[in-house]
């Protein structure tokens, strides 16, 4: 699925956000907002990844993305790359079991293993949290 910010010449801005993400623009903003709070020397940027993927949203530090926000229709997803110590952290932690099954099965690639989780309602958001949190950790 591709990013509903298509088009390279136009970064999005708040307003353009909030609107293709109507209802969960809220959620986009607690996350923003957490990991600024958990890591104030966070970075956000707009990223253009290329004509198939179109804009994502990255918070980093220096020299590592810690969460991409990847704006969907109505909806966004959260992506992250842990590496194996933050992986054994999530294995034991109160994480969704469906969360730690789908990291465990994730393909292990040189800088760790990938999951993006669909944010469509609020109930997700603590789980999202917990993640960010062993993220800036590790």
């Amino acid at each position: 699925m591709k990013s509903v910010f298509m088009q390279k010449a136009v970064v999005p801005s708040s307003h353009d956000l909030k609107k293709v993400l109507n209802d969960t623009f809220e959620l986009w903003t607690q996350i923003v907002d957490f990991i600024k709070k958990k890591y104030p020397g966070a970075i956000e940027e707009w990223n253009y990844s290329g004509e198939k993927y179109g804009w994502s949203f990255r918070v980093k530090d220096k020299k590592r993305v810690l969460v991409y926000l990847l704006p969907r229709d109505k909806y966004f997803k959260v992506a992250f790359v842990f590496g194996q110590k933050a992986m054994n952290e999530i294995v034991n932690s109160n994480v969704s079991e469906n969360i730690v099954n789908e990291l465990k099965s994730a393909k292990v690639y040189a800088e760790g293993r990938g999951i993006r989780i669909e944010v469509n309602r609020k109930s997700i958001i603590p789980d999202i949290k917990r993640l960010v949190t062993i993220k800036i950790e590790n």
